[in-house]
């Protein structure tokens, strides 16, 4: 299976390309745009590639009343899904500055739209690829909006069947999206690596012959550098200053220097990869002196029978190799031999 590469703003994302590592800002602003900027800063010194923020209202996103968080092992139990929506939401009118010191900085800024007005704004915006969320991959109309922008898509795969997958490919190839890749997500906050289950990562691509990442909700990086192990192209994670200043997303976020560690390692992941190869590379010749051969242990004389007690196996490299050791025991040496002289043939 060859899928091809994607060109988001001039970076191109592929299994031939280091991971392409995405910082979501999400929340964690906590409604302060100079914070907001401080997050794009440090995800650009940390390396990401790319920062992601979310496009939306309170009141796009549902109504007063409509629901109360019950799920006491959720982060927000108690909270009413409204009022979550207003802390969270990223104000319109940050967009740009967010964009443009992104752009600054050397990073590419999207975001998640999560209705149709909030395409028409990234596009205006100048945003060169959408995300669609996890909870919006079954919206078939905003699939449709996105796809129609002729920009690549990003989308996440959590709390979806595989037929909803499915038919979420579907509308997006059908209405003209010619550049996806699906990201394998557990929508649960924070994620277990237990339930995170990487292993649909290859089995994915392959299904439906595209590329795919990884967006994890898990806590550390382990998970991450994993699925690029797996094949992943992309990786998503949450992304704040510091856990202790708080804020919706906070708590499985991660900071700076833990962004930078998943920079570092996830490439380390994806060099490590390479191709199937034996036998001895280039970079090991130097290395075959250390391997083990057969030497004197003891002053010979000729004639002295070969014996477990005069020759050795030992390091390094520079006489017969161990495999001979059983042949030559009990051969006479052809000449004197000094302890710690590597055994040849025409010793014996």
């Amino acid at each position: 299976m060859n899928v091809p590469d994607i060109n988001i703003a001039g970076r191109l994302v592929g299994r031939s390309h280091k991971p392409f590592i995405i910082a979501e800002m999400s929340g964690n602003h906590n409604q302060s745009l100079e914070r907001a900027l401080a997050i794009v800063d440090a995800a650009a010194d940390a390396g990401a590639d790319a920062i992601k923020l979310q496009t939306y209202t309170a009141d796009t996103m549902t109504l007063p009343g409509a629901f109360t968080i019950e799920d006491k092992n959720s982060l927000w139990e108690g909270r009413e899904l409204y009022d979550l929506y207003k802390e969270a939401y990223t104000p319109w009118d940050w967009h740009q500055p967010l964009f443009e010191r992104a752009k600054q900085r050397g990073m590419i800024a999207f975001s998640s739209p999560f209705d149709e007005t909030a395409v028409d704004f990234l596009e205006e915006l100048g945003a060169p690829v959408h995300k669609i969320a996890s909870f919006e991959n079954t919206d078939h109309p905003l699939l449709r909006k996105v796809a129609a922008t002729d920009k690549p898509v990003i989308m996440s795969t959590g709390a979806a069947t595989l037929s909803e997958i499915d038919e979420a490919v579907r509308v997006l190839r059908q209405a003209g999206c010619e550049q996806l890749i699906l990201l394998k997500c557990t929508s649960t906050y924070p994620s277990t690596p237990k339930n995170t289950n990487i292993a649909t990562i290859p089995h994915m691509s392959q299904l439906f012959n595209v590329q795919v990442g990884l967006s994890d909700h898990t806590m550390g990086i382990g998970a991450a550098v994993a699925a690029v192990a797996l094949g992943a192209t992309v990786v998503e994670k949450h992304f704040t200053l510091r856990r202790a200043d708080g804020g919706v997303d906070s708590a499985f976020s991660l900071e700076p220097e833990e962004l930078n560690a998943l920079v570092i390692e996830s490439e380390r992941a994806w060099l490590s990869l390479g191709q199937v190869q034996y036998g001895v590379q280039r970079a090991e010749e130097k290395s075959r002196l250390f391997k083990r051969s057969v030497y004197a242990a003891k002053d010979i004389v000729a004639g002295e029978l070969l014996t477990k007690e005069n020759i050795r196996v030992i390091r390094p490299g520079l006489g017969l190799a161990p495999k001979h050791y059983d042949a030559l025991l009990g051969k006479p040496a052809a000449q004197p031999i000094k302890a710690g002289t590597p055994i040849t043939w025409d010793m014996v």
